[in-house]
C-alpha cells in the first residue's frame, strides 16, 4: 500500500497526470479531424462545377442549335492556324482539356467565348533606357527581346496582357541589370548581361505562360563629354605605353654599347 499512495502523491499540480495528457490528446486530434473537414468542405467548394441555371441555357443553346441547322453552324464551327491556339470560356469557366487547335473546332454560340492566341516568337525592341551605372555614369541602352507563348491558357487566365507585360518587365529588368555593372563591365560583358537578363526575364514570365527565348544589348550610347574624356584617356595610355617602350629600347642599346 505504501508504494502505490507515494506514486499517487507524486502527481502535483506542476506535473501533469496521465489523464490530463490523455484529454490534451483528444483535444488536439478532435481540432485536428476539425480542421481537415474544413478544408474538405473548401476543397469541394471550390471544385463545384456549373450550376442548374448553366446546363439549363446549355441544353436552350444545343436545342437551338438543332432547330436551326445549318444556318447554325457558321456559328459553331471554327478554326484556328497552325500557330494558333484558342482557349475557350463556357459561361465564364474556362473548358477543361487546355486550348484548341490546331484545325477545327465546335463552341456553342451565346454560351461559349473563345480567344486566340498567337504562338509564334515575337520580338520587341526595348526603347532606350537611361541608366546610372555603379560607377555614377549615365548611358543610355537598348536591347531586344525574343519571346513566345507556351502555354496558352496560362496567357490568357493568369496575365491581363501577357504581351505588354512582357515588355514592361523587360524594360525594368534592363534597368535593374545593368545599375549594378560598371561602364566597363557593360561594354565588354555583354554576352553574360544578356544571359542573366533572359534568365531573370524567363523566370518572371513563367506563370504566365511565356517564355523568353533571347535577349540582346543592341546598344550602349556614351555621352560626348564622357566619349572625349574616354577618347583623352585612352591616347594618354597610348602616349605612356610608347615612352615606356622607347625608353626600354633605349636601356637595351645602352646595354649592348657597353658589352661592345
Amino acid at each position: 500500500m505504501t508504494p502505490l499512495l507515494t506514486r499517487v502523491d507524486e502527481y502535483t499540480e506542476d506535473s501533469p497526470s496521465p489523464i490530463k495528457k490523455n484529454c490534451n490528446n483528444s483535444e488536439a486530434f478532435n481540432s485536428k479531424m476539425n480542421n481537415g473537414k474544413k478544408n474538405s468542405q473548401e476543397n469541394i467548394a471550390c471544385e463545384e462545377g456549373p450550376g442548374i441555371c448553366a446546363h439549363l441555357l446549355t441544353l436552350f443553346s444545343l436545342l437551338l442549335i438543332f432547330f436551326s441547322l445549318p444556318i447554325s453552324l457558321c456559328f459553331v464551327v471554327k478554326v484556328v492556324q497552325e500557330y494558333e491556339r484558342a482557349v475557350i470560356f463556357r459561361l465564364g469557366r474556362l473548358l477543361s482539356g487546355g486550348a484548341r487547335g490546331p484545325g477545327v473546332f465546335f463552341i456553342i454560340p451565346c454560351v461559349d467565348i473563345y480567344e486566340k492566341i498567337d504562338m509564334r516568337t515575337q520580338t520587341f525592341d526595348v526603347p532606350p533606357q537611361e541608366i546610372l551605372t555603379k560607377d555614377s555614369v549615365t548611358v543610355f541602352v537598348n536591347a531586344i527581346m525574343y519571346y513566345k507563348v507556351k502555354d496558352a491558357t496560362s496567357a490568357v487566365a493568369n496575365v491581363d496582357d501577357y504581351s505588354g507585360s512582357a515588355r514592361l518587365l523587360a524594360a525594368t529588368t534592363l534597368r535593374n541589370v545593368l545599375g549594378t555593372k560598371n561602364l566597363g563591365d557593360i561594354l565588354s560583358e555583354r554576352e553574360s548581361i544578356a544571359q542573366e537578363m533572359q534568365s531573370t526575364l524567363d523566370e518572371a514570365t513563367d506563370p504566365w505562360g511565356v517564355q523568353v527565348e533571347r535577349v540582346e544589348v543592341k546598344d550602349v550610347r556614351v555621352p560626348e563629354q564622357l566619349q572625349r574624356a574616354m577618347a583623352a584617356e585612352a591616347e594618354a595610355a597610348r602616349e605612356a605605353r610608347a615612352k615606356v617602350i622607347a625608353a626600354e629600347g633605349e636601356h637595351k642599346a645602352s646595354r649592348a654599347l657597353r658589352h661592345a
